[in-house]
């Protein structure tokens, strides 16, 4: 988020350093709550999914008028829209929404408008970044898909900008710090805009339009070679039915490996979980249960290897292992391996196993209930 901060010092030095950190959150000088009252507990809260213990917090930080300047308002926003949207209840997110202008880069929301709160702090934007992303996804929600569309792509353009922005002069070059937090700043643009792009396709894919996805993917590539973005759009390709074109760059992929560290275990299951998807289409079953099990070996917590490898030992007649498969990850990993998708694969599996089915899925829906997030689908378990 970019929450604003107040400069140590009134120097030139400390000021250019200011501009360059786009996200104060990410400035190891301060603490999160220096920038907001509680923050360091909201994110607490978000990162276990606690988000009715949010809207809680927020409700009682309102009533009690404990915040006390506007990026706290905004802030606190951001994280009740996001509880809001977490809990699937869209048309009260979408209230909570309208207490904003469209116009997120309006005046009232600059930090020069309020000298009086903000003395000696450098101009820009108290918006956190969260807040951009969510009022671009939630009409999708509502059934706007188009609004959505067209506010996601403006948001890309702006993070573009972002990342063009030119390093101020100010900094000596020979100032380490400088250098780092400009380097913090860069990769924390960067990931946004891979956010972004995956919000994009994902959204054009739900509507079968391939060759929008591969052209973004295409253009991304084109720029930077990134194995997780070729490997989209072999996976993009498979979809597509270009079978030819998906083997093609996942071998792209898999070449990419000479220049890796050998240590590097994503990038090797990454080429792994590739291989076990050609295998797949083939439904060479037992190949792809072979390279999903080197993934495991190596990275216990790849779930979607976990998930895969019990797919293909249930398309093997193999229900019993399949079921150990899912079952195990969900007792090692259960923060991890909690997802809707992986609980439906396991309940189908229980139905065609056991004749107490019915059973079997009322207890695991009880476990799930004391161990999962606020936002767990938990109508899952009742396919």
């Amino acid at each position: 988020m970019e929450i604003p901060e107040s400069p140590p010092a009134n120097s030139s030095t400390t000021t250019a350093l200011a501009d360059l950190v786009e996200d104060p959150l990410s400035n190891p000088y301060s603490s999160l709550n220096s920038h907001c009252h509680e923050l360091s507990i909201l994110q607490d809260l978000a990162c276990r999914g606690s988000w009715r213990t949010i809207l809680d917090k927020v409700a009682r930080a309102r009533s009690l008028s404990l915040l006390n300047k506007p990026h706290e308002h905004l802030i606190y926003l951001t994280f009740n829209l996001l509880a809001l949207i977490k809990l699937r209840r869209f048309s009260d997110a979408h209230q909570e929404l309208q207490n904003l202008d469209d116009d997120l880069d309006s005046k009232q929301y600059l930090l020069e408008s309020y000298p009086q709160q903000y003395p000696n702090q450098h101009p820009g934007s108290m918006v956190p970044f969260a807040l951009r992303w969510l009022q671009a996804h939630l009409p999708l929600t509502l059934g706007n898909r188009q609004l959505s569309l067209d506010r996601l792509y403006s948001l890309l353009h702006f993070i573009r900008d972002k990342k063009l922005k030119p390093v101020s002069r100010a900094i000596d070059e020979r100032d380490n710090r400088g250098v780092s937090d400009s380097n913090v700043s860069q990769e924390i643009w960067k990931k946004r805009e891979g956010l972004v792009i995956n919000t994009i396709i994902s959204y054009h894919l739900s509507q079968k339009e391939f060759k929008v996805c591969l052209d973004l993917l295409r253009a991304e590539i084109g720029e930077k070679e990134d194995p997780v973005l070729v490997s989209k759009l072999g996976c993009v390709q498979m979809q597509y039915g270009d079978l030819e074109g998906a083997k093609m760059s996942f071998d792209a992929v898999e070449k990419m490996a000479a220049g890796r560290e050998s240590g590097d275990v994503s990038f090797k299951n990454l080429v792994s979980r590739n291989k076990a998807m050609i295998y797949l289409v083939g439904k060479d079953y037992v190949s792809a249960v072979r390279e999903y099990e080197e993934c495991i070996e190596r990275d216990g917590s790849d779930v979607v290897a976990i998930n895969n490898k019990a797919l293909c030992l249930m398309y093997l007649r193999d229900l019993s292992d399949s079921i150990k498969v899912l079952e195990s990850a969900l007792e090692r990993i259960p923060t991890m391996a909690l997802n809707e998708t992986l609980v439906v694969n396991l309940c189908s599996m229980y139905e065609l196993a056991y004749v107490n089915h019915a059973d079997v899925k009322k207890t695991l829906s009880n476990w799930i209930a004391r161990v999962a997030p606020d936002d767990f689908d938990t109508s899952c378990t009742r396919i």
